[in-house]
């Protein structure tokens, strides 16, 4: 019965997207202004924002993973990732990748790391559930200096953020994950002779000689892959844009902030923190009290989800890891729901242990509403560099905890 309605689930769904197709394209005919108008919102947030912002970290992202970096820092993050999320070491800088660039880099990493045969189709799924992550650039930038007009919120939700997305792929891996096969274990021999130096260098050597690109085909494809991930990026945001105007248009009823929420990142993102001059005034001044916490826990559950746009993006990127939608979906569900319950118990904490460290702990300039330039955020990628170090170094740190408190728990065991 269930292969049944699987068939037919399957053969459906070519008329179901020739169908909304259809509606869509009656929908822009029907107000072609309006349409028009919100393309060039979508366009524009793309081009301003996300283009240049991604941009570097997708080139980045691949030339490492190519030249066996990202395999040697997987070695000292194996423990880590093993251990407490289930998953190959190597995905370790991709999960530092996912947090600091956002996941559109986060699931380039993973397509990377698949593409070398270092994730199976499974791996890669549950890998790219755990590094999807908003862009810090969104949070520090738009939202913290330019939106909420104060840079301490960007960086609590940034830390709400992380800490949400970290315990959703913790509860996804214990709940319905199978653990990865752990490598095969050593000799005894093999284990004094090969010291964790040689490891780490053994682990890049070999990737690098696997991939064999020069470095002059590795920039150039690495350039076209970024440019062509982002191109399909873009399409989806002006899509999703035109889509949230006609849902506005059909129920005028339905609060404005709901269906961007729900279906774009960024623009419910700009709904949420401007739905009211009340909720603005409350959030900019008084951010420690009772309504601006009950809204900033709704904007970061509303990061937490991601949006329906941003999770078809990764969904299409993946395409060859046969990425499924509803695990993937379940899991943004997960995020978004500790988001909401840790901004609510950590929120008056973290701003009041802001307030003692501002400007040092900040340093990011109260910007006006919607002037965000692309020399802003170009400014601010020494920042993000260091914010991603400092997040790698951290990782390793957890790896080598979790590595010393199995170790010690084997003895006494």
């Amino acid at each position: 019965m269930n292969t049944k309605i699987r068939r037919l689930g399957a053969r459906s769904i070519p008329f179901l997207s020739g169908m909304l197709a259809i509606l869509l394209a009656a929908a822009i005919v029907a107000s072609p202004e309006s349409s028009f108008a919100a393309s060039l919102q979508g366009l524009k947030l793309w081009w301003s924002l996300v283009f240049p912002a991604l941009l570097p970290f997708l080139m980045l992202s691949e030339m490492l993973t190519a030249s066996g970096f990202v395999h040697g820092i997987g070695v000292l993050l194996e423990p880590l990732m093993t251990r407490v999320f289930r998953l190959p070491g190597a995905g370790g800088w991709t999960l530092a990748l996912g947090a600091t660039a956002g996941f559109p880099g986060g699931a380039g990493g993973v397509l990377q790391l698949h593409k070398q045969g270092s994730l199976t189709g499974k791996e890669a799924g549950r890998l790219a559930s755990l590094v999807h992550f908003a862009s810090p650039v969104t949070l520090l930038i738009v939202i913290g200096a330019a939106l909420l007009h104060n840079p301490a919120a960007g960086y609590s939700l940034l830390i709400l953020h992380w800490l949400a997305g970290l315990l959703a792929g913790f509860t996804a891996s214990r709940l319905g994950w199978q653990p990865s096969k752990p490598p095969a274990p050593a000799t005894v021999s093999d284990s004094k002779r090969d010291s964790l130096y040689h490891r780490v260098t053994n682990a890049a050597a070999h990737a690098r000689a696997q991939d064999g690109r020069s470095f002059g085909k590795l920039l150039g494809e690495a350039v076209g892959n970024a440019v062509q991930n982002l191109m399909v990026v873009g399409g989806y945001i002006i899509m999703f844009a035109v889509i949230i105007n006609i849902l506005v248009r059909l129920f005028p009823g339905l609060p404005a902030a709901l269906p961007a929420s729900l279906l774009e990142l960024h623009l419910g993102a700009q709904a949420l923190t401007g739905m009211t001059e009340t909720a603005r005034a409350t959030a900019a001044s008084s951010p420690n009290g009772t309504a601006g916490i009950l809204g900033f826990a709704l904007l970061s559950a509303a990061l937490g989800w991601s949006g329906i746009c941003a999770q078809l993006q990764v969904l299409t990127l993946l395409k060859s890891a046969g990425l499924r939608f509803l695990p993937f979906a379940a899991v943004r569900l997960l995020h978004g729901s500790y988001a909401f319950v840790l901004t609510l118990l950590l929120w008056k904490p973290l701003m009041s242990l802001q307030e003692k460290t501002l400007p040092t702990f900040t340093g990011t300039q109260i910007l006006p509403a919607g002037d965000v330039q692309t020399y802003t955020l170009w400014s601010a990628f020494p920042q993000l560099l260091g914010v991603q170090i400092s997040l790698l170094a951290l990782l390793m740190l957890l790896s080598g905890a979790v590595y010393l408190f199995t170790s010690l728990r084997r003895r006494s065991g």
